[in-house]
């Protein structure tokens, strides 16, 4: 949900419970000054009855409400004596309306020629019903206008506003450290802009710098280890075809061989996963991951027969997916030799693609494996003197550069599974 959208939901919700509060606070007080109202207008009215009938002798006979709005009628002078002016609501039938309506009763005693008369004064009341909903209706239209305006306020001057903000963002969605793009602000009235624009060109400077550094290193460091890396492997590799060393000497060099040359495909495995986490592999295409199985396998035929190892692909659908098709190409390279070097001999690789996942399985004598460490950097499986513990930590640094799930669960085989986004 955006920024503006967000702030809307919590003032029409606020906006909600103040009203209802405020709609019941509303009412009680406007019933209230109505009650006022209607008594005062009955005290009034109570009077001029009394003032009248004291000059006028007729209507004190007036016993029914059917021609005006008071009855006066007799009582005993102990029963005036204890009685109390009273207001009331009651139902009464209008004739106009053919139906009971609500009135407001009120009920007096006052005294003439040394007799005690009662006197019940109607007047017409607002039903309560209607009221409740005609303000209801009133609230419903005012907060609808209210919340029309907050978004109309939000779209016409408060997007406005945000569009530095917005056009930020942006730039920041679309930055890419490997692509040395620059950052452009907009100036702004508004102080906290400025000094968020102001905090971005800071950080992503200091940013750049670092990663173009550590880019610098990281390449500077890698030749400086290849070249007296393969300066000794040949040198060793001329001493060994010197006839004069005996067996015993010429064991000794082939395993300093064989220590250096580990060591040259160590370092050229870490200079990979440093390139793949420093982004330095922009470029992106959709690759058809059957095709391209089907292209390993064919390299790894010779491995694979080495010890007898069959494998198979099964197809159910075409799986593609845009990544850089180098990474792509190691990342099923580094899981096929994983399956062959580990695998058990005279036995099958079983590789399942489906539209959304490629899995890898094959038989070995090992058990299980701890699936929290198995994709960890110089995480050695098995005893091979040519694994260096980092291919499967450079398949998972690959999955994970391009959303892929990469996991591994044991089933009689160990099985590598490559999920991808729907």
């Amino acid at each position: 949900m955006k920024l503006l959208n967000y702030t809307t939901s919590y003032f029409a919700a606020i906006l909600l419970v103040l009203l209802g509060i405020w709609a019941v606070i509303f009412y009680l007080e406007m019933l209230d000054e109505i009650y006022d109202s209607l008594d005062d207008g009955l005290d009034n009215q109570k009077m001029l009855v009394i003032n009248r009938a004291k000059s006028d002798p007729e209507i004190i006979q007036r016993l029914n409400f059917e021609d005006g709005s008071y009855t006066i009628r007799p009582i005993s002078n102990k029963v005036a004596m204890n009685f109390r002016d009273s207001y009331r609501d009651t139902l009464m039938y209008m004739q106009n309306e053919k139906d009971y309506e609500p009135v407001r009763l009120l009920e007096t005693v006052f005294k003439k020629d040394d007799e005690f008369y009662k006197l019940k004064i109607i007047t017409s009341m607002v039903e309560e019903d209607d009221l409740i909903e005609d303000l209801l209706f009133s609230l419903v239209l005012l907060y609808v206008g209210l919340i029309l305006s907050i978004v109309l306020l939000n779209n016409l001057i408060l997007k406005k506003i945000w569009n530095p903000f917005y056009g930020l963002l942006q730039q920041l969605k679309n930055f890419r450290l490997e692509k040395d793009q620059k950052i452009n602000t907009v100036s702004s009235n508004i102080e906290e802009f400025n000094l968020l624009n102001t905090r971005i060109e800071q950080m992503l400077e200091k940013s750049v710098s670092s990663y173009n550094s550590q880019k610098q290193f990281i390449e500077n460091a890698a030749h400086e280890l290849q070249t007296p890396l393969a300066i000794s492997i040949n040198k060793l590799e001329l001493l060994v075809e010197n006839e004069d060393l005996n067996n015993q000497q010429i064991e000794l060099v082939a395993s300093v061989l064989n220590n250096l040359e580990g060591l040259t495909r160590m370092n050229n495995s870490l200079l990979l996963l440093s390139k793949i986490e420093n982004q330095q592999f922009p470029d992106e295409e959709d690759v058809v991951f059957n095709d391209l199985i089907e292209e390993l396998k064919r390299d790894y035929e010779d491995l694979a027969a080495h010890k007898s190892i069959k494998i198979n692909i099964e197809s159910t659908s075409v799986l593609k997916h845009t990544m850089n098709r180098g990474l792509a190409k190691i990342l099923l390279s580094n899981l096929l030799k994983n399956a062959i070097v580990h695998g058990q001999k005279e036995s099958a690789i079983e590789i399942l693609i489906s539209e959304n996942s490629f899995s890898i399985s094959n038989s070995s004598n090992q058990a299980s494996l701890d699936s929290d460490k198995v994709f960890s950097r110089f995480q050695k499986n098995s005893g091979s003197k040519n694994s260096n513990g980092i291919g499967l930590a450079i398949a998972q640094t690959i999955a994970k550069k391009y959303n892929l799930q990469l996991k591994y669960f044991y089933s009689d085989k160990h099985n590598f599974q490559l999920n991808f986004p729907k």
